[in-house]
């Protein structure tokens, strides 16, 4: 196996998780998808060698992870509690929306104080799914943000 088939090749959000969402976060959600099939690190634990395709749903008011190969054989799938997140993701919401505003007519230092702090709280995020993961699977930085992201419109889409 090479580190190259340590990756996601395809990304599926749940149709039934998805409910209308708004311009900005429906671009942040295909930004997000692009970056991470351009380049990833995943590696779930197990024997399984990869590429991956992924499907991240919200079932119940958990985080649902379904891990196939390309095929589609299934590999590793887990749900794990939205309570430990939704704090951050409640955060990220509200500081986007500020974000989003400011972008409109703010100064550029109010901006650029909003987006470092979105930024922030994004990290956060992405460091808390990466300690939900552990165990499970294997993702680095970057790819812990994408998913961040991807979470966060299943969220907000979950909560319409």
């Amino acid at each position: 196996m090479s580190q190259s088939d340590d990756r996601i090749v395809r990304i599926d959000l749940d149709g039934a998780s998805m409910g209308p969402g708004d311009v900005n976060a429906d671009h942040e959600r295909r930004v997000a998808i692009a970056d991470l099939l351009e380049g990833n690190r995943f590696r779930p634990d197990g024997e399984v060698d990869g590429p991956y395709a992924l499907r991240l749903a919200i079932e119940h008011d958990r985080l649902v992870f379904d891990v196939r190969l390309e095929d589609d054989t299934p590999v590793h799938g887990f749900m794990f509690a939205l309570g430990p997140l939704r704090r951050i993701v409640k955060d990220y919401f509200l500081i986007c929306e500020s974000y989003y505003e400011a972008v409109r007519d703010a100064p550029l230092e109010r901006i650029e104080a909003i987006d470092m702090a979105r930024r922030g709280v994004h990290n956060e995020g992405s460091t808390l799914l990466r300690e939900r993961l552990v165990g499970k699977i294997d993702v680095d930085f970057d790819t812990a943000r994408r998913l961040f992201t991807l979470i966060c419109a299943l969220h907000r889409r979950a909560a319409s």
